[in-house]
């Protein structure tokens, strides 16, 4: 759904531009877009440790393939494994851990059947959730930066190409081109930054708390599990997270 939000807008805004009478043509222009795009990453690497830098790089993929957290079934899940362990105990559902694809319903579960206290299992997931939240939280703030830098580097670009236009006024034919690729620039910051990078930073917003979400659910289901409780008191606990 991402790019489709942006693809709407990039059509809206080249219909609107037609319809005043311009052509996409125009807009094209190489080294505006290497001044704006170019500089604004450039910036952005120089804030932050490259090791952010390759983490948002890697997360990336979420834009594309958005993560599903199906809150449902990890909750029937929960309440099979819970019968389960009712029924034969905590080594019963050794062979069903070995099956489990999530990390963090697999270590939690793991734990719990090496004998681990419950405190010490909500210690450790919780770490995790905290530790993973802080590294969606760095994304978000690479991607506000370059949505902060962009629209300057739209400025830096547009005052490059006007002085440019300045060296042409002694050829006024020319002169009116060169001030209007000048604006390019401008509107290449501007767009990136509100079409692209400021809502995709608010888009790992979303996916960080869909992530807690999920996962303080699983750890809800874990340490119902720990506690030994029955199946139906196991899906009276995980009901508000699925109303909500």
């Amino acid at each position: 759904m991402s790019f489709i939000g942006v693809i709407v807008a990039l059509v809206f805004i080249l219909v609107g531009n037609l319809i005043e009478g311009g052509h996409p043509s125009a807009l094209l222009d190489l080294p505006a877009f290497m001044i704006v795009i170019g500089g604004t990453i450039g910036a952005t690497v120089a804030q932050f440790p490259f090791s952010v830098i390759i983490a948002s790089m890697k997360r990336f993929k979420w834009l594309i393939f958005p993560l599903r957290t199906d809150l449902n079934e990890r909750a029937e899940f929960l309440i099979e494994i819970a019968g389960d362990v009712r029924k034969g105990g905590l080594l019963s559902i050794e062979d069903k851990i070995d099956q489990i694809d999530d990390p963090f319903l697999h270590k939690g579960l793991e734990l719990l059947v090496d004998g681990y206290e419950k405190d010490n299992i909500v210690e450790i997931l919780e770490k995790e959730i905290e530790f993973e939240q802080h590294g969606i939280e760095q994304t978000v703030k690479v991607y506000e930066a370059m949505g902060g830098y962009c629209p300057t580097m739209g400025i830096v670009g547009a005052v490059f190409g006007l002085i440019h236009a300045m060296g042409l006024l002694d050829a006024p034919d020319k002169l009116g081109g060169a001030i209007a690729v000048a604006f390019i620039a401008t509107i290449y910051g501007v767009a990136a930054a509100n079409i692209i990078f400021l809502p995709f930073g608010n888009r790992y917003k979303a996916f960080a708390h869909q992530l807690s979400l999920f996962k303080e659910m699983t750890l809800t289901g874990i340490t119902g599990i720990a506690d030994g409780e029955s199946p139906q008191r196991l899906q009276a606990q995980l009901n508000p997270y699925l109303e909500h």
